[in-house]
């Protein structure tokens, strides 16, 4: 299997939040909304402030041994693990839920890029150690979403009567027959077989999906050293018990995150909003939302109540009965490992931005944040039509009928536009507006008029001699729709469509070693990769 890649701004594809390039340009309008640069300066300013803030390693470094004791850890692993509890370790995470069958092909190049930036920086700071993690959300409750996923255009999903925290829901009979329908799509495949195997042994009949997204990811990248966190752990919660208290009692993070939502607001579209109390009770069956009324607090659809002095008695005993929502959910994250780096998308930065002020009430480091990898991948058929087209990188992500328009002027060797009539026109009009002032002023509308009609005549031609040329080009965009259509399913990127199966059963372990071999650590860039198999 051979690969290739090449790489354009994020930009030049349109498809991001203004957000987003604004951060990628460093504008000064989000100075205030991160705490580092994201080269090679942000990382060591991230370092500098992690080593100011006391990291119980020893505990992490036991849920990971505790967690790699059932499984047959790589030497890679078992080494980071060591490396855990040495001051100068420190780690890259990637996060997400627990999408049954990893969901989309994004969920790889997130982890990808996490390891391969975690490789990089080992390069560049040899002084220092850095750990890849993958971060599973596990107590997500958002069972629509996470049970979905699509496979060779078709929709699957995995239908459950169970409740509550998806991380925790147990592999059935209806995932055995997923695996079994998933078989039959593409069984053929040369490295099918291979793809089964993994399948079948992450979501094992009892499995949790937590523990089925830890092995898949393990099968995928143990190699690599990647480390898989089951963040839903008594021992880790422990370590928030002071935040959860305060959350509960004084609604802080209410308080400061609707500060630094209204500054961002002024420009920007806001991801999420606080609540009073940012947790949810978690126990077998539910992860309800937790509110307060008057002096009680109750767990939403339940007939569960506490006292104020019950629910701090709760949250001593039983932290792990406590889940945070996506506000307090980072900080919870950073807390618990000596992270300097969060690798995410660009939704999941955008909202991480609107918690830097939170962050900084509590004293805990804010990490470096870098818009994980994205590709379009194509196969070699698919780059010698780009290329026989006259088709750049960029052109891909054009609207059509823009593309259209533009391509067709190049085809046709004439200049359809009427740009320079136009000016011309504006030029003529304005010069008679001025002589029929001279004569009368009330003459300087009616030329005003005139010249609205005479330009929309213009555009109206500019429009027909423009659909005609397409007419005689139709073969050829023709071909480019096709194209745009195989690379782009639902007019969407194929990283927000496709699952990463079908790959790994064509090209086996191969694909997920070229996505690894192409990732980019800190450029920041758009990739396109071929495979000519």
């Amino acid at each position: 299997m051979k690969t290739t890649s090449r790489f354009i701004p994020y930009q030049a594809t349109g498809l991001f939040s203004n957000l987003i390039d604004d951060y990628l340009t460093s504008s000064p309008d989000l100075d205030s909304f991160y705490a580092h640069e994201t080269n090679l300066d942000g990382i060591k300013d991230a370092i500098n402030a992690r080593k100011q803030f006391p990291n119980n390693r020893l505990c992490v470094q036991q849920v990971f041994q505790e967690a790699y004791a059932q499984s047959q850890p790589s030497d890679s692993q078992s080494h980071n693990i060591l490396l855990l509890s040495n001051e100068k370790t420190f780690t890259i995470c990637a996060a997400h839920q627990p999408n049954i069958f990893s969901g989309y092909l994004y969920f790889i190049y997130k982890t990808a890029h996490a390891i391969a930036l975690a490789q990089s920086l080992s390069k560049q700071l040899p002084e220092y150690n850095f750990v890849p993690v993958f971060y599973i959300g596990s107590e997500d409750n958002d069972l629509i979403e996470l049970s979905r996923f699509r496979l060779n255009g078709k929709s699957y999903q995995w239908n459950t009567h169970q409740t509550g925290a998806v991380g925790r829901m147990k592999s059935d009979k209806k995932v055995i027959e997923l695996i079994k329908l998933i078989e039959a799509e593409i069984g053929h495949l040369p490295f099918a077989a291979d793809l089964m195997k993994i399948l079948r042994k992450a979501y094992a009949s009892g499995n949790d999906l937590a523990m089925g997204t830890f092995v898949l990811l393990n099968e995928l990248f143990k190699d690599q050293g990647l480390l898989v966190l089951q963040p839903d752990h008594s021992a880790l919660k422990g370590q928030m018990k002071s935040v959860f208290r305060d959350d509960l009692l004084s609604n802080t993070a209410n308080e400061v995150v609707a500060k630094t939502n209204s500054k961002l607001s002024e420009k920007y579209k806001l991801q999420v909003n606080p609540r009073p109390v940012n947790l949810f009770y978690l126990s077998d069956g539910i992860r309800n939302r937790i509110d307060k009324r008057g002096n009680i607090f109750t767990v939403d659809d339940t007939a569960i109540r506490f006292t104020e002095e019950e629910i701090l008695r709760e949250l001593d005993e039983f932290p792990e009965r406590f889940s945070p929502n996506v506000i307090l959910r980072g900080i919870y994250q950073e807390t618990i490992l000596p992270n300097i780096v969060f690798v995410g998308g660009g939704s999941e930065l955008a909202y991480w931005m609107q918690l830097n002020g939170l962050f900084a009430h509590y004293h805990i480091p804010f990490p470096v944040l870098i818009l994980r990898n994205s590709f379009v991948i194509m196969d070699a058929n698919h780059a010698h039509k780009l290329k026989e087209l006259g088709l750049a990188d960029a052109d891909l992500f054009k609207v059509e009928t823009s593309l259209a328009n533009t391509l067709v002027q190049q085809w046709g060797g004439k200049e359809i536009s009427l740009n320079v009539e136009v000016e011309e026109s504006k030029t003529l009009f304005g010069h008679l507006k001025q002589r029929a002032g001279d004569v009368d002023k009330t003459l300087v509308q009616h030329v005003h008029a005139l010249e609205t009609i005479h330009l929309k005549k213009l555009e109206s031609l500019e429009k027909k001699m423009l659909r005609s040329e397409r007419k005689k080009q139709s073969v050829q965009l023709q071909r480019i729709w096709k194209l745009k259509s195989e690379l782009f399913p639902n007019n969407s990127l194929q990283e927000r469509v496709d699952n990463f199966m079908p790959y790994y059963a064509k090209y086996g372990q191969d694909f997920i070693n070229s996505i690894l071999e192409h990732s980019l650590s800190l450029e920041q860039k758009f990739g396109i990769m071929v495979i000519d198999h």
